[in-house]
């Protein structure tokens, strides 16, 4: 996506437009978690067209119903008691590409927490709940799996053998407590 080109409009109006629309964050407005208005650079990280976001609910960048569900009570219960909340987390792309997320989000109207919100998103590579406990390479492998690649496709990815994406997989599993890779997803998508 282009930035857009509203360099002949110097006016305070156009100044703001133009440091909104091309702000090197991705900035999105939504209004009891629909979308009304998002930058190119959510464009750019989501892959979805403005014209394709504005007037959506912003369920559509949740990886499930579930995760959408929880992360808005999680937002609700913190916006009562301020104004401003932040979090990492996964979230969907067009493509299906599910990505790591930082958001940032404000409040304008702390009366009504959800009527009018200001988020931005930065994308985070290689980057996963629990991330503490896991090296690079297991977040990277991480990042890999909760996209649904197999063992083969990681190791081809990464330039490994598929052996040693599955140590990766074993120590990400031990150190994240869970038995599969369906509890792996789950853990790392829905529970945050």
């Amino acid at each position: 996506m282009q930035p857009e080109d509203l360099s002949g409009d110097l006016s305070t109006d156009g100044l703001e437009l133009a440091g909104f629309m091309n702000a090197p964050v991705g900035i999105m407005v939504l209004s009891h978690r629909r979308i009304l208005r998002v930058n190119a650079e959510i464009e750019a990280i989501f892959g979805w067209r403005r014209a394709e976001l504005e007037g959506q609910s912003v369920r559509m960048l949740y990886p499930s119903t579930v995760d959408y569900e929880k992360t808005g009570a999680r937002w609700h219960r913190w916006l009562e008691n301020g104004p401003r909340y932040e979090d990492e987390r996964f979230m969907q792309c067009k493509s299906g590409e599910i990505i790591w997320t930082r958001a940032r989000g404000r409040t304008l109207t702390p009366d009504e927490p959800f009527r009018l919100i200001v988020w931005t998103f930065d994308r985070l590579e290689n980057r996963a709940p629990g991330s503490a406990a896991l090296t690079p390479r297991e977040r990277e492998v991480t990042r890999y799996v909760v996209n649904g690649l197999t063992s083969r496709q990681i190791a081809q990815a990464l330039a490994i053998s598929p052996r040693t994406v599955e140590v990766h997989r074993s120590a990400i599993m031990r150190k994240l407590g869970v038995a599969n890779t369906a509890e792996l997803i789950a853990k790392v998508i829905v529970e945050r």
